[in-house]
């Protein structure tokens, strides 16, 4: 492991990231070392037998010292897994000097903004990938995101956002020591394999959600739910933006490796993870169809219920017009009406506006408009 420092990487990139960090304030610059130090995992696997070994991480510089020292001393058939949660900077430079890092790939793992990709820089496959889960007490998708960097002989994860997916990835190698004979692609695998099923598992929980809404949508009560099928929507749309740049990133993912680092038996298994994904892209675009759906269906109601309430204020609004014209017509005072001097012309005209009012109620009644 002592080429861990590959030929041509620029000092000048570390040293202006150290000279940017030394610009901050004292305080805030140790806080922020310190709060990411105590973030730094590193464990060491021996592909045969299976076993592991977690290298001690101290603080501040020390980890990543630690960790070098450990990966500079691999013996054959020992792999490292680095991992990092929110580094700075300065942290990740430290050690992309030493694991041969491009300055691009360093660049993209601290600003965690990336779209799933894959990316090649030399012997090392750089892989983003967006982590996500469903909360379902918020009606809300939240993403976070997660950078891999395979070497020959290393890992390193750089992790963005609460779920940790490699945590998940290391209690299944635990589980299964055999997939360790891989190498570091059984880490690539096994956190595609957790990110994938945590995909699987949120879009279960997404259609659950919808089911509820379609119920309450088509329910008799009358209470627009557009806000929560908008909502719903975005959530379903950040769902896609983490899932399906992601689709033609598995298929290529081996490709550029020699026979030697891309052994036959380990594509059955990106395979299986692909068509686990495919399932899930396809969940998620039924997904999106079906909220249209669903937001086409209550426009129709609500289109509805103003018809009805239109129907209603006008079949009210001619039950009233009888007794208007009968009351306006008698209402007049000109000297010389018919039945003025009548004594049943009050009772009349009364027991007329009733009768004609009643019978267009009922005529509406029968014909659905009250």
């Amino acid at each position: 492991m002592s080429a861990l420092r590959p030929p041509g990487w620029s000092r000048s990139f570390s040293a202006r990231s150290w000279e940017h960090h030394r610009e901050w304030p004292a305080g805030a610059h140790e806080i922020e070392v310190l709060k990411h130090a105590r973030r730094m995992e590193c464990v060491v696997y021996e592909e045969r037998s299976g076993r592991s070994e977690t290298v001690e991480c101290g603080l501040d510089d020390e980890a990543c010292r630690q960790v070098l020292k450990r990966l500079r001393g691999l013996s054959d058939g020992e792999f490292g897994w680095v991992r990092l949660v929110d580094p700075a900077e300065a942290e990740l430079v430290q050690l992309a000097a030493e694991l041969g890092l491009h300055p691009l790939a360093v660049e993209d793992a601290v600003q965690a903004r990336q779209r799933p990709k894959r990316e090649r820089f030399g012997d090392v496959l750089a892989v983003a990938l967006k982590t996500l889960w469903y909360i379902d007490e918020k009606a809300a998708v939240e993403t976070g995101e997660l950078m891999l960097f395979v070497g020959p002989r290393y890992v390193l994860t750089v992790r963005h956002g609460e779920v940790d997916p490699a945590a998940e990835a290391a209690r299944r190698l635990e589980a299964d020591p055999s997939m360790l004979r891989l190498g570091p692609l059984s880490v690539l695998h096994a956190v595609l394999d957790v990110v994938v099923d945590a995909y699987g598992e949120a879009a279960e929980t997404v259609r659950a959600a919808l089911n509820r809404l379609e119920d309450r949508v088509f329910s008799s009560s009358r209470v627009d739910h557009t806000e929560d099928i908008y909502s719903l929507k975005r959530e379903v749309r950040e769902f896609r933006d983490a899932v399906q740049p992601l689709v033609p990133v598995l298929p290529g993912l081996l490709s550029g490796l020699s026979e030697e680092d891309r052994p036959s038996k380990v594509l059955p298994y990106f395979r299986d993870v692909a068509d686990h994904l495919h399932r899930t892209d396809t969940e998620v675009r039924t997904l999106d169809e079906l909220l249209n759906s669903v937001l086409d269906a209550q426009q129709a109601r609500v289109g509805t219920w103003q018809n009805d309430d239109m129907r209603r204020i006008s079949a009210w609004a001619a039950i009233f017009a009888i007794p208007t014209m009968v009351a306006g017509v008698y209402g007049m005072n000109f000297e010389h009406m018919p039945e003025l001097g009548w004594s049943y012309g009050y009772p009349f005209a009364v027991g007329l506006m009733a009768m004609a009012s009643g019978f267009l109620y009922r005529s509406f009644r029968r014909n659905g408009w009250l």
